[in-house]
């Protein structure tokens, strides 16, 4: 496959194009509402589908299936992601009109991580071919481990990312707006909201390391591999809002998402014995997803959509229009000193 240099820079100009318009429509901190979400998750999705349909006729049908393949996993893995967020969220009481700053940036970060794994995937393909075993024995091993823990989740209290943040970072217990660090008593400290971005940047981080190689698993071309990624991703923040209140409803998720890794692991390790066309790995991925989400809703019917609780959960507060008047500048500018004589 390939790929001129002015369509990565068409790709990239287009990507930040959409965060930047995403950027300008939520510059105000507002609740998303569902309805915002769902409109923004359609232009999402309307732009990853159409984009690989863009793939398909200009480089074949081929090609077109393993974006689409890579698209479905990694829009499918992301759901996880969404799940955690939200436990994230409930457990600091982040009010929802600050969570899309949040995200915005908690994506960005994302967009680079993933960008530096895909490209040190790469360059380790295409010098050790035998790599690829090692991604499949990961994944079998992963999907595993899902299954075994598909009831279990996130302790944000006993997380060593956030034991670490208390221990090295200062911090406040009130929320200053959208800011992430202020200024008391002539010293920086950070507000609850920075170390929300902290654990929504590690976990992402965390949660890379297995749809890497996951998409890796139905295709080596990077081009691919970076844009299924990309367009999946931009669309989590939409997800996000769509469906945050609405995880306790999605029992088998985490199992079908466990069987998906499965599957791609069978099928990087049967690489050298007999290579499962593109198609079919495409309908598995789509049937397991497909199943674990009806599975999922028919054993919930009824049950009305709530926001997610935290037990245990720190008092987080939102601070007082005095503490907000007394929260100097982080960055002071430097005052002139008056010349002499003058």
């Amino acid at each position: 496959m390939d790929i001129p240099l002015w369509l990565w820079f068409a790709v990239l100009g287009v990507i930040l194009a959409m965060l930047a318009l995403d950027l300008v429509a939520h510059r105000k901190a507002h609740v998303i509402s569902v309805r915002e979400a769902a409109a923004w998750s359609i232009v999402w999705v309307t732009l990853g589908v159409a984009f690989g349909g863009y793939i398909w006729w200009e480089f074949g049908a081929e090609f077109g299936q393993q974006y689409y393949a890579g698209y479905l996993i990694e829009k499918s893995l992301a759901v996880d992601n969404v799940f955690v967020w939200a436990i994230i969220f409930a457990f600091f009481g982040v009010p929802r009109e600050y969570q899309h700053r949040v995200l915005f940036l908690g994506v960005l970060g994302a967009l680079v991580f993933r960008a530096i794994f895909i490209a040190l995937g790469a360059v380790l393909i295409d010098q050790f071919s035998w790599i690829l075993y090692v991604f499949a024995a990961f994944l079998l091993y992963t999907g595993y481990v899902m299954i075994r823990q598909r009831n279990q989740h996130m302790d944000v209290e006993n997380s060593r990312i956030l034991r670490a943040f208390r221990r090295f970072v200062p911090m406040t217990d009130a929320y200053h707006g959208q800011r992430f660090l202020i200024r008391k008593a002539g010293v920086i400290v950070a507000t609850p909201l920075l170390a929300v971005l902290v654990l929504v940047e590690v976990t992402d981080i965390i949660f890379a390391v297995d749809s890497i190689p996951a998409i890796f698993g139905v295709t080596s071309e990077p081009f691919i591999v970076f844009t299924a990624n990309a367009f999946a991703i931009l669309g989590l923040r939409a997800m996000y809002f769509l469906l945050a209140d609405l995880i306790h409803r999605f029992i088998y998720l985490k199992l079908g998402l466990a069987f998906v890794l499965i599957w791609v692991g069978i099928k990087m390790l049967l690489l050298d014995v007999y290579k499962i066309p593109t198609s079919v790995s495409l309908a598995v991925v789509a049937v397991i997803i497909t199943v674990s989400i009806v599975a999922s809703l028919r054993a919930t019917r009824g049950q009305a959509a709530h926001a997610v609780e935290v037990p245990g959960a720190p008092p987080f507060r939102i601070a007082t229009e005095d503490e907000l008047a007394e929260a100097e500048p982080v960055f002071r500018r430097r005052r002139r000193t008056p010349a002499v004589g003058r």
